[in-house]
């Protein structure tokens, strides 16, 4: 049997859903924004951990992203301890937050299809004569 499901992606998982909870609960910043884990990409030696962040809300300009992410690469000794003591694992990562460009990428991505998809039906085709 292969295995499908390695141990750096079970920690990285649970890292993801641990670290939702402690930013909602620990993190008293006022100035940091509405921020979800998207995922976690975790070293097979556990020495780092890649957690990938959007930021939600009005205003996701590159201002507000590099404030977010400055306030919890601050915040990530913290984080770190306190995932230590959630997760019970021998050596916790070190902890490297950095913006998630994809799920911008990918509504760009709709909006330019839709608007395609949108002027075909403004303009009679060949198929309709």
């Amino acid at each position: 049997m292969a295995k499908d499901y390695s141990r750096t992606q079970r920690i990285g998982d649970q890292m993801q859903r641990e670290l939702s909870l402690l930013i909602q609960r620990e993190i008293k910043d006022p100035r940091l924004g509405m921020v979800t884990i998207t995922a976690v990409e975790v070293a097979r030696d556990l020495s780092h951990g890649k957690v990938f962040i959007t930021v939600m809300g009005k205003e996701d300009s590159a201002e507000e992203i590099k404030r977010n992410l400055e306030i919890l690469n601050e915040a990530a000794g913290f984080l770190r301890m306190q995932l230590g003591r959630s997760m019970k694992l021998r050596t916790v990562p070190q902890l490297h937050f950095t913006y998630d460009v994809s799920i911008r990428r990918g509504v760009e991505l709709s909006a330019l299809i839709e608007r395609a998809v949108a002027e075909d039906r403004l303009h009679p085709g060949k198929d309709e004569e």
